[in-house]
């Protein structure tokens, strides 16, 4: 680790981090990175510690002391500036950001996405901290080309669907339309950033992530997360596909979307930390342009993977159609294709992705089958109480 030199050839020198969220998907891969390859300290924020745990225990681990845990809830925590005015950069990772949520839990979606943001920001802003907030590609909402005619050439063009972060517009359905909850929320603390930015000199960078896919990612239903709740696209068919079960296509499973393997994204992250010169100030997609495709296409994928993984056949009926107000409820409303401009952050970071989306998914639902198979076939085979 030691002389390690920035992009522009300037050492590298370890700084102190608090990251809010340290505990969840994003969180834990990017602390192993900063663990093994850094010498970066990180304050974890979190109310669950789970997917760091192998980071925290034992005592002995070589970077014993570079990270600690802090268990507590942005909420209502005094202890957070006081963690904040501890690191050099926080980084903001806390957000609702299941899809089920957005019309079911509006209020709290709303909440956690902009009111919770808030005082990080103030905090950040008031004692000269740089931030790193993480948003979402569901800033962009519809696409241009998705208001064309459906059989209009435009469709195939790239200016009226491809997503670029200082030319793109935020189009979002009408205010009955629940989903857009999440986006409306994220876009607004992005301009409150952007804002602080302009006018009290905030250090800031914002990450708009595109379908971030990996080992850990969020939950299995009824096995380390509730029974009741529907996880996003990737894990959803995960649990599908380890039960057994024919995958649910909303709507015909007709959106498109780009993923990109986790370990891509948090090398773009790793660039951010340690670049501010190039970082501060931008608006950043991190995703995978070369990995589209339909969410139909994407269960057909999953299903081949899996197949080789667990060595099992496929389902003879391997998916099925449900409508979005079966599946979501009233108040749903979805964007057509989502596919990341990657021109600022290669000029700014020289950071590309590089992994196909098969080895992407064969690395995930290998984690999956080797993490849940045997739990979910405990947990099918137990008999129901009369």
């Amino acid at each position: 680790m030691a002389g390690r030199l920035d992009l522009d050839g300037n050492p590298i020198k370890p700084i102190t981090i608090c990251m809010i969220g340290a505990g969840g998907f994003i969180g834990s891969h990017l602390c192993e990175k900063l663990m093994s390859e850094t010498e970066h300290k990180v304050l974890a924020v979190d109310v669950y510690n789970d997917k760091i745990r192998h980071l925290l225990e034992p005592a002995s681990l070589p970077w014993a002391g570079r990270i600690q845990f802090h268990r507590l809830n942005i909420k209502n925590d005094s202890r957070l500036e006081g963690l904040i005015k501890m690191a050099d950069l926080t980084i903001n990772l806390a957000a609702i950001c299941t899809p089920a949520d957005y019309n079911t839990r509006p209020l709290d979606t709303i909440y956690s996405n902009f009111i919770d943001a808030l005082p990080v920001v103030k905090y950040c802003s008031e004692n000269g901290k740089r931030l790193i907030h993480f948003s979402t590609c569901e800033v962009y909402g519809k696409t241009i080309g998705s208001y064309l005619p459906k059989d209009s050439p435009l469709r195939q063009d790239p200016a009226y669907y491809v997503l670029k972060e200082d030319t793109s517009p935020c189009i979002f359905g009408s205010i009955e339309k629940q989903r857009w909850s999440y986006a409306c929320a994220k876009q607004l603390i992005e301009r409150l950033i952007y804002a602080e930015g302009a006018e009290n000199g905030l250090e800031f960078t914002i990450v708009r992530p595109f379908n971030w896919i990996g080992p850990r990612m969020d939950f299995i239903p009824g096995i380390d997360g509730p029974s009741e709740g529907v996880p996003r696209v990737l894990a959803c068919f995960s649990n599908n596909l380890l039960r057994c079960e024919p995958l649910k296509l909303v709507d015909g499973g007709q959106s498109q979307r780009t993923f990109i393997y986790i370990k891509d994204a948090i090398e773009a992250v790793h660039l951010m930390i340690e670049n501010p010169t190039r970082a501060n100030g931008q608006i950043f997609n991190v995703g995978n342009p070369n990995n589209e495709v339909t969410v139909r296409q994407l269960a057909e994928m999953m299903t081949q993977v899996y197949s080789k993984v667990s060595g099992e056949p496929p389902l003879e009926v391997p998916t099925i159609d449900v409508s979005s107000k079966e599946f979501y409820g009233e108040g749903y409303d979805d964007s057509d294709k989502r596919i990341p401009d990657m021109t600022i952050i290669n000029r700014q970071l020289g950071w590309n992705p590089k992994t196909s989306l098969w080895d992407l998914l064969d690395s995930t639902l290998t984690y999956q089958h080797s993490t849940y198979a045997e739990a979910i076939k405990k947990a099918i085979s137990k008999p129901v109480a009369s």
